[in-house]
This record gives C-alpha cells, structure tokens and sequence, in this order.
C-alpha cells in the first residue's frame, strides 16, 4: 500500500508504469568516522565498504567487497535488500554512479570523479570547483540516461547522510531536524556538528556553495542527475528520506525540476525526518514489515534503518506495477537465502 501525504503525485505515479530507469548515487563522507553518529556497517572499519557493498547486493544478490551483506551491529540487514527484491519483480535496467566513493564498487559503474567528502565538523565538505566539475559530470550523465527513459528514479547510499542533510538544511534557512536510522536517534552529537558545520557559512551562497560546505558528494551526483533529466523534461523520483528533502530544497532553489520523493511509512513516521519540509509531492510506503515472520525485517517497523539504497521508490514502483500483494513474501525469500544463509 502506498499513499499521497503531500502534493499532487498522482501524473507521476502514472509514469510510472512507463520506461523507467533507476539511477544509484553512492559515496563517502568522512563525517561518518565520528563516533556514534551511524549505525550503518556492522563496524567503524566496515563503513566506507557499505555503498559498494550494497550496490553489489542489487547486481548479484551477495556481496563482493566484504564477507556479508552490509547490516547493523545486530544483524539487521541494509534496506538494499527490499530494493534488491523489487528490482528482480519489476525488471528495470539500473545504474550505479560512484560519486566520491572511498572503496570502488566490484560492479559495472559510472564515476563522476566527484570528491570524497570530509568530516564537516572539522572542514568544508569539498573544494567547490571540484564539485562544480563533478555536477557537470552528473548532469551529462543525467541527460543520456533519460534519452530512452520516461521517468528516473534516483536512490543513494551513504553513512552519516542524515546528518549532512540536516546541516544542507540549516545552512538554507529550514529549522530541520536531525533524523537517524538508529530508533535511539544520538540527537545531541548530530547537532554540535551540525552547530560546528554552519561555522562555515559566509552569508549569502548559493545552494551549490553550501552543499560543497557543510553536504556531502552524493548530494553533488543526485542533484546534478536531477538536472540532466530536467533538461530533458523528465519527471524525477527521488528515492529516499531526510538526504532526498535536502537534495529537493537544493533543487527548488536552482531549476524548476519536475520531481516526487517517495519514501518508506517509517521514514515518515519518524518525527526527525522533517518529510514536511520537502517542496515537492511526497509519497509514503508501508511496507508492511510489521507482519512479517524475520525479526530482522520486523526491525524496521521498530524503527531500525527505515530507508535507504531507494527501498521507498523500489517499493513503490513494484507496488503500481502489480506486485503488493507478493512483496513482503519475495522480501522475506530473499532474506532467507541471502542473510541467514
């Protein structure tokens, strides 16, 4: 089940059922390497492996780089599982684009050259001539992809971006929060980096000036995509939580791009993830995981990880296109065969 919360999304769920194209944008920010600001990776050392590693996962089913798929200390699984299931449903050809990876991905990509992004408590995120040459680079990319496309969907993947968003947002004038794919949201140690972050905020800059400041080089390639396609008058999905509202507000301020965010029910429920703050249509997916039998997956209902690698827009897509009623059995398949054996 899926619904409308915000907006008129009805013309682009309809588009839906047209040539679709999913685009992954995955990197690094070393903002991750603060301690208890994430919950992705099973460790510190694990982090940079999550993005190749759950792109691997969509590709083969397993991943490369490392010896399980990405998951909590836990043992609660990557949501790229869930896209990883509706992929198989829906049969859409899929891309991974490397912007600022740390460990390159054991699967076919594209690379932007955009740079790794550094702890913005400490530094500005990323040199801003860098950036603008790497959103040149994604909004080519953007253009091509959507010459035999009828509508793009846009995922990511990559640890601690809630709270570059979070500061993206500040930096814009928004009083956002500070979500979290943890259930105990470290609210407090998210803020003072954020608080430290704006340090770097000089007045008036553009929206571009202040991503290269205080985001991270996944908002680079997203955005930059997002363009590419607008260019071409392409409606746009993107596929994810507080990243995707950021990313949005970025793209409100720069281009009348025609877009969505669609987003899991537990991203929405989370009073942190500011979806309200999103300029555009907002669609909401219940992915029903509170039925399920696997624990691991039941988490998610409980508040654990809610979103990532585009499971919103996945879901959502596998839902317009025939398959709700299956999705949750072909999720709980998948993470039979993949996570417990």
């Amino acid at each position: 089940m899926y619904k409308v919360i915000k907006g008129d999304a009805e013309r682009h769920l309809e588009m839906l059922k047209n040539r679709a194209t999913f685009v992954f944008v995955i990197g690094n920010t070393m903002t991750a390497e603060i301690k208890g600001i994430t919950v992705a990776g099973a460790n510190p050392e694990l982090i940079k492996y999550t993005p190749p590693a759950d792109v691997e996962l969509l590709y083969y089913g397993e991943c490369k780089s490392i010896d399980a798929i990405p998951a909590t200390p836990d043992g609660k699984p990557t949501p790229a599982l869930i896209t990883y299931t509706a992929l198989k449903l829906v049969n859409i050809p899929f891309f991974v684009v490397d912007s600022g990876l740390i460990v390159k991905p054991k699967v076919p990509y594209v690379s932007i050259n955009a740079p790794i992004g550094n702890n913005i408590a400490e530094m500005q995120a990323m040199d801003y001539n860098e950036v603008l040459d790497a959103l040149d680079r994604a909004k080519k990319f953007g253009e091509q992809i959507s010459k035999y496309s009828d509508v793009i969907l846009i995922g990511e993947s990559i640890p601690a971006g809630t709270t570059t968003a979070a500061a993206v947002l500040k930096a814009l004038g928004m009083d956002a929060a500070v979500s979290s794919s943890m259930p105990k949201n470290p609210i407090e140690l998210k803020k003072r980096v954020v608080e430290k972050a704006l340090k770097m905020i000089e007045g008036d800059e553009n929206p571009i000036e202040i991503v290269s400041k205080v985001g991270d080089p996944v908002m680079v390639g997203v955005i930059g995509i997002a363009l590419g396609a607008a260019k071409l008058g392409k409606p746009i999905v993107l596929a994810g939580g507080t990243q995707m509202v950021a990313i949005a507000n970025v793209l409100k301020r720069i281009d009348d791009v025609d877009a969505i965010i669609a987003t899991t029910s537990y991203v929405v429920k989370d009073k942190n993830a500011d979806m309200d703050l999103s300029p555009y249509p907002v669609v909401s997916v219940d992915l029903g995981f509170e039925k399920s039998s696997k624990s691991g997956l039941r988490a998610y209902a409980e508040g654990f990880v809610k979103e990532g690698v585009g499971a919103g827009g996945a879901t959502l897509l596998a839902y317009i296109r025939g398959f709700d009623t299956e999705f949750l059995k072909a999720v709980e398949e998948n993470y039979f065969e993949i996570v417990k054996l």
